[in-house]
């Protein structure tokens, strides 16, 4: 069986929390993945960043290499930014990539690499106008948005973790994309 590389990027969200399950659940599916946070999702995260490391077979990034540097990580066949939250969501659409794991999602698009991205907000932030132009410009450029009935649904402000985030229907839409080499 040949592995696939798959991009998980995770913004700062409670579900980030859940990562390591994920990885495992995406590594079951034959999937070489390789971890990316906003520094936030890395700072919520920092005891467990070695073992994601060991986890993964590779460093887990939250900044950009220096000029020259040799990249630690194989090319992606498929990447899945989940939880993608609100500003993150934002930031991507606007091509605004100061954070490393919006300017990877961005570059994927001009890659043409299979991009997944599953938001996470409250209901709230969701009603920012930004924010469905924002949805509608990523999906125009081919990002498969799991977000309302197709994934995601936004709870109400104020709780600090959403009661259920979809991670399996996340993992199955990357699943069915079709990747360069299938």
């Amino acid at each position: 069986m040949t592995t696939k590389t798959l991009y998980l990027l995770c913004s700062a969200a409670p579900p980030v929390f859940d990562v390591a399950h994920v990885v495992e659940d995406a590594q079951a599916r034959g999937w070489d993945v390789c971890l990316g946070l906003t520094p936030t999702a890395a700072h919520w995260l920092s005891e467990s960043l070695d073992g994601l490391a060991a986890l993964t077979g590779h460093p887990v990034r939250w900044q950009y290499k220096f000029p020259g540097e040799a990249d630690v990580w194989p090319p992606a066949d498929a990447l899945l930014f989940a939880p993608a939250t609100f500003n993150s969501v934002n930031a991507w659409a606007l091509g605004l990539t100061d954070r490393f794991v919006v300017g990877v999602a961005a570059e994927a698009i001009g890659k043409g690499t299979p991009v997944v991205a599953m938001p996470c907000t409250n209901s709230a932030l969701a009603a920012h106008p930004q924010f469905d132009q924002s949805l509608a410009a990523l999906r125009t450029a081919g990002v498969e948005m799991l977000y309302g009935e197709t994934g995601f649904t936004p709870g109400p402000a104020g709780p600090d973790a959403p009661p259920h985030f979809p991670w399996q229907l996340a993992l199955e839409a990357v699943d069915r994309r079709p990747t360069p080499e299938s």
